[in-house]
């Protein structure tokens, strides 16, 4: 497993890119951490897999073509299946850290130039994009609420909170509570405060 290192807010964030199905395989164990509060098997993962709804197919699927291996093509054909089905629009080119969180998650568009750090949560009708210039950079322990927009190459510092329905069009500062359209800074209280379950590398 290699680390891309990439910098948000003055904030150094390491992205996992996988070299092999054994590290696809970790980074699934800790999206799984996050959904189910403790590491599970990958027997258990794959179970459980075929028995839940959403959350944990889309992104089971989605980590394993994260990798080119000789089953890439299976593998893609299967997260496209779960894509079309829970109305998910997130490119495999999309580079997303260790224990990623998805809320209710349907209806969810992401630019495939987006960086996703480590330990977030997305939350549903969430779109973010860009019609002209790179996407959104966004740091570790970072909660994003339902029905929010963020607009355009900002950044997103660590331990930051988007509130319900917020439009994000400038930077948020890290440990910071923004909402509202455009969204602005509400306080700094309780940093990553809805960040559950962090998986620690």
């Amino acid at each position: 497993m290699k680390n891309e290192e990439h910098e948000i807010n003055g904030q150094i964030v390491k992205i996992p890119i996988p070299e092999s199905y054994r590290d696809c395989i970790k980074i699934i164990k800790s999206d799984c951490h996050r959904l189910y509060g403790k590491t599970e098997s990958f027997l258990i993962i794959i179970i459980k897999t075929l028995l839940k709804p959403f959350r944990s197919s889309v992104l089971f699927w989605f980590r394993l073509c994260q990798y080119r291996g000789i089953l890439f093509p299976f593998f893609y054909i299967m997260y496209k299946r779960a894509c079309i089905k829970y109305h998910v629009d997130i490119p495999i080119s999309t580079k997303i850290g260790y224990g990623l969180y998805l809320g209710h998650g349907i209806c969810i568009v992401v630019n495939g130039g987006t960086i996703i750090g480590n330990n977030v949560n997305l939350s549903q009708f969430l779109n973010i994009g860009t019609n002209s210039r790179l996407p959104a950079k966004i740091g570790d322990d970072v909660y994003i609420g339902p029905h929010v927009s963020i607009v355009e190459n900002v950044e997103i510092g660590n331990k930051s909170t988007i509130g319900a329905g917020a439009v994000i069009v400038k930077d948020v500062p890290e440990n910071s509570t923004v909402a509202g359209v455009p969204g602005k800074v509400l306080n700094f209280n309780n940093p990553g405060r809805f960040i559950l379950n962090r998986f620690l590398p």
